[in-house]
């Protein structure tokens, strides 16, 4: 079993390459199949928004000791008090029923007795709050507004950092990906979105725009050495980068995830509903969703987006043109056979380029304490024939 830590660092090396860039059209179909999935929960289905955003009057009773089919209980007092529409109930913190209903004034001082007199708690325990939609309004308009200056923002840095508006265009992609199938997952599972979850939308945009900048700038970095030496393409180097900081990336997650993970599960099981859950869930479902994006999305596009770049072509070019010989004559550097020379017969003691064996002292049939012939010697010609005595003056 190969070790993280040796995988990892032979995906860094090149000796190990998964295929991000060219497997692209498959990636590219899952992310369709689960975006298509995602709209039609958002469209068809709808969003579950809290109270805070349609408005309502939402009781809390304090110190409820039997929590037993709490959700009817609350369903027929609100009834009794004579609050039309449906009602939503659930428990916070264990002894604490929520219950929040349509836009209640003259109802609520009975809504409370009711409420008081179904849980066997005293009426002072049961609290009462009006909410009005406009404020929901308010915030959603702030954080729509807030939203479109951000994008604005990111397309301008990532074109000047690095100078190519493809890769803002292709950063832009994995952010929206991320935002719509966020989004989606909310209201396939009927999560409630609140004022805390449009802070988590807001800030998994920063955190898949991060990831996707490291990835982008080992990109940037590996293209452009691609561009130097011409010893590879453009979409090699590409897939190269997504490979060496592949490792990265699902520590980085991963880390990230882990404490997130452990506020969710005290949310669900302890504290129940409130701004610590609905903030680390949108965290938690942004974070792993964007991990995703920055690996399979962002770089196999902005791959495709540069397909046709006339310095990418060239490229491409040069390199299928040349890139065969410059292997061979690497390999034969190296040491390496030439094709259809691998099989022939070498001649015992000769080195893998044909020379001759060269006989030295401890060559069988040297003789004891024969002296090394030179290198030459084991050659013909002129060179190699011995020196002739000079004649002697008469």
């Amino acid at each position: 079993m190969i070790h993280f830590a040796q995988f990892g660092n032979d995906l860094y090396t090149g000796r190990r390459s998964i295929a991000f860039v060219r497997r692209r059209r498959v990636w590219y179909a899952f992310s369709a199949v689960v975006l298509v999935i995602a709209l039609a929960g958002i469209f068809v289905k709808g969003l579950n928004f809290g109270i805070e955003f349609r408005g309502g009057t939402e009781f809390r009773v304090l110190g409820v000791t039997n929590t037993q089919d709490y959700e009817a209980r609350a369903q027929e007092a609100v009834g009794e008090a004579g609050i039309p529409g449906s009602v939503t109930t659930t428990i916070v913190g264990g002894d604490t029923i929520r219950v929040q209903t349509e836009a209640a004034q003259e109802q609520t001082d009975a809504a409370r007795t009711e409420l008081a007199e179904a849980f066997d708690v005293d009426r002072q325990t049961v609290s009462s709050t009006l909410i009005g939609p406009s404020w929901g309004a308010a915030v959603s308009e702030q954080a729509i507004r807030g939203l479109i200056v951000f994008l604005i923002l990111v397309t301008i840095v990532m074109a000047l950092y690095f100078r190519t508006w493809k890769m803002a265009v292709a950063g832009l992609t994995a952010l929206l990906h991320d935002l719509v199938v966020t989004v989606g997952i909310y209201s396939l599972f009927g999560f409630e979105i609140t004022p805390s979850s449009m802070i988590g939308f807001l800030t998994i945009l920063g955190y898949s725009l991060y990831d996707t900048v490291v990835v982008f700038d080992k990109v940037r970095e590996n293209t452009a050495e691609a561009f130097r030496s011409k010893r590879t393409t453009y979409a090699d180097a590409a897939n190269l980068a997504v490979n060496q900081t592949l490792v990265r990336s699902i520590n980085t997650t991963v880390v990230a995830l882990l404490p997130i993970a452990a506020i969710l599960f005290v949310g669900f099981t302890m504290l129940g509903p409130g701004t610590l859950l609905d903030l680390s869930l949108a965290l938690f479902i942004g974070i792993a969703v964007g991990a995703y994006s920055s690996i399979f999305i962002a770089t196999p596009l902005l791959v495709q987006l540069r397909s046709k770049d006339p310095a990418v072509v060239d490229l491409d070019r040069y390199v299928a043109r040349h890139g065969a010989k410059r292997a061979a004559r690497d390999e034969a550097r190296a040491g390496v056979p030439a094709p259809g020379q691998a099989d022939q017969p070498v001649p015992v003691g000769a080195d893998r380029t044909g020379a001759a064996p060269v006989p030295d002292a401890a060559t069988p049939g040297a003789g004891v304490g024969a002296r090394p012939v030179h290198k030459y010697a084991a050659q013909s010609g002129p060179r190699n024939q011995p020196r002739r005595a000079p004649k002697s003056k008469r």
